[in-house]
């Protein structure tokens, strides 16, 4: 529900706030005090329109601000998502527009900053404007369409076939990009085979490398190994005038000199141990060296082994290959080549790291084989989805179809009501494309023939902004339990009408408002879906008014000094019945006025409309 709507510097309003309640709301006023000056604030405010030549001359910017109630659960969830927020049931809501003589303008809800065309998008969910324009929510061919499926309660069909519908332009997708990116699969998967192939043929066992980098160390400098190993052996033991001769003699000596000195004990002593030590170092330097025998088909074999491993290390250690698939394993290999020594091998193995790799490769080569698997089967999958659109498309269409062939007569017959007798309502299906749109296989127009021997025209496209409004009333009388916008704004509806008419339209209007004739007459108990603001010039619709508001325009100051204001200004009681009898007579008010004014209020309770 609108609650309140101030308006600041816009044409001849300089300043005003207006307090508006539940049911009907309605606007009265000579001509030209300013009532469609309301219609333009409303438009501004939802971001309609800009129209920055209606600021009040000298000013600098004018502003509008609406302060709404929301109640209904569903158009919170619709109004959260628009303007990233949680709205609850029972809170309030804040849009405030501003326009700038310059010509910009911003708006803003509950204080954040925010875009007009989300401003709009929360404004079609909480106010409908009716009047000569083709940007009310009802004029829309796709808004027609949920409130025909609103209608004919078609909302768990609509709900499968948008859910189906995902589905299948979800799997569409996804076949589409299988299908582009096929060629490149294909290669993939043929390198990746490969590569994994070539690891396999490796045999690789995890720890072997720096084994055999020691082991050919050894074989390939054997000769030099056994050669020096010899020569020391002779220095230390075989030659004449060793190292152990050397030392013998020495150790004995000393011996002899410990015998004449005691202090020189632990000396021959520790010489004595050295010697012996040495000498078994020397025996076991000898076997050592007897032990080294050449096999060269040993060598040639670890040096084949090797070229294997290096080739492979070369290959996909330093990252050229394998950092197609996974660079951050190999990162920390680098620096590992077969000239590394034995000991740095053993810190880092590289064939660890193949061997991850080769992980890594099989699950690519089983991703990329499930795709190819998942898009031979995607066929089915799309034929089955399709059958399925198609299946609670119709059904769809079927329920649509009955809801309006359901819903022309009831308008035709509150059309009748309206004065518009040889009118004619339909509704026109078109069969949209297949999987075209998630709300159905049925595009809607609401149709309309106002005069006999004319064609129907879309709704949209009814030139008179009377005829539009008392369309818009037919229809929000027939489907006000399934419309779920709640502010409901009438412009014109009494253009070209009689107050004969001018009461059944107010009736209906009052009705519409579910402001029960209890309610008015004092009882406090209200029953409120919709909230109608309506500007009228018959003191027939204005006494079914459930809150009376009148409009007038004043002329202060002299000279060049002139100001041109406007007010607003509740009435109730006694200003009320004179408001009426001046629409009912002007300034000649009279007695008998007066006393029509009150028998037109008392006489203004809910009647039987359908």
């Amino acid at each position: 529900m609108l609650r309140e709507l101030h308006i600041t510097n816009l044409a001849v309003i300089e300043d005003v706030s207006v307090t508006f309640d539940d049911g009907l709301n309605c606007f009265t006023g000579a001509t030209g005090a300013g009532k469609s000056l309301l219609i333009g604030a409303f438009e501004i405010l939802l971001c309609l329109r800009g129209a920055t030549d209606m600021i009040r001359p000298g000013a600098d910017e004018a502003r509008v601000a609406g302060l709404f109630e929301l109640n209904d659960p569903a158009v919170c969830a619709q109004i959260g998502p628009i303007i990233d927020a949680t709205i609850e049931p029972g809170e309030q809501l804040l849009i405030t527009r501003k326009l700038f003589a310059s010509g910009r303008s911003s708006v803003s809800v509950n204080g954040q900053p925010t875009t007009t065309a989300m401003a709009r998008a929360v404004g079609e969910q909480i106010v409908d404007v009716h009047g000569q324009h083709d940007h009310q929510f009802l004029l829309k061919p796709l808004n027609q369409l949920a409130i025909l499926d609103a209608y004919g309660q078609c909302g768990p069909l609509c709900n499968q076939f948008a859910n189906t519908f995902g589905e299948l332009r979800e799997l569409e997708q996804r076949h589409e990009q299988l299908t582009a990116s096929a060629a490149l699969r294909r290669q993939q998967l043929e390198l990746y085979k490969f590569q994994a192939d070539e690891i396999d043929a490796a045999l690789l066992v995890d720890g072997e490398y720096p084994e055999l980098k020691a082991r050919y160390a050894l074989l390939s400098n054997l000769q030099r190994i056994k050669h020096d190993a010899a020569q020391v052996h002779a220095s230390l033991y075989d030659n004449d005038g060793s190292i152990n001769e050397r030392l013998q003699a020495a150790t004995q000596v000393l011996l002899d000199l410990a015998e004449l000195d005691d202090s020189l004990g632990n000396i021959a002593e520790q010489v004595r141990n050295a010697t012996l030590a040495l000498q078994e170092s020397a025996f076991e330097l000898g076997r050592y060296a007897n032990r080294l025998d050449l096999d060269p088909g040993e060598l040639a074999e670890i040096e084949d082994r090797l070229n294997t491993l290096n080739r492979l290390l070369s290959k996909y250690v330093d990252g050229r290959a394998a950092a197609m698939i996974e660079p951050q394993v190999l990162r920390s290999g680098v620096d590992q080549t077969a000239g590394t020594d034995a000991r740095s091998a053993a810190d880092c193995d590289p064939i660890a790291q193949v061997l991850v790799l080769r992980q890594s490769i099989e699950q690519e080569i089983v991703r990329l084989r499930g795709e190819n698997d998942d898009f031979s089967s995607m066929h089915q999958g799309i034929d089955e989805l399709r059958e399925a659109l198609a299946a609670v498309g119709s059904h769809l269409s079927a329920k649509r179809h009955a809801a309006a062939a359901k819903l022309r007569p009831l308008i035709e017959k509150q059309l009748g009501e309206l004065g518009m007798g040889e009118a004619a309502f339909d509704v026109s299906f078109d069969v949209a494309a297949e999987a075209d749109s998630p709300t159905g296989l049925d595009t809607v127009e609401m149709l309309v023939r106002t005069n006999p021997g004319q064609p129907s025209r879309p709704l949209r496209k009814i030139a008179s902004g009377g005829e539009l409004s008392r369309m818009m009333l037919a229809i929000k009388s027939i489907l006000a339990q399934s419309d779920r916008i709640s502010v409901l704004v009438f412009d014109e509806i009494d253009a070209n009408i009689g107050g004969r008419m001018g009461t059944i339209i107010g009736a209906k209007l009052q009705k519409l408002a579910s402001a029960s004739a209890l309610s008015r007459s004092g009882a406090t108990q209200k029953d409120s879906r919709h909230q109608v603001i309506c500007i009228t010039h018959l003191p027939q619709i204005a006494a079914f008014a459930d809150h009376h508001i009148h409009i007038a325009k004043h002329v202060t100051g002299r000279g060049k000094g002139k100001q041109t204001r406007t007010t607003v200004t509740p009435l109730q009681g006694e200003s009320r019945i004179d408001e009426l009898a001046q629409m009912l007579a002007g300034e000649n008010v009279s007695k008998t006025t007066r006393k029509q004014a009150r028998e037109l209020l008392n006489a203004a309770v809910p009647v039987t409309v359908h």
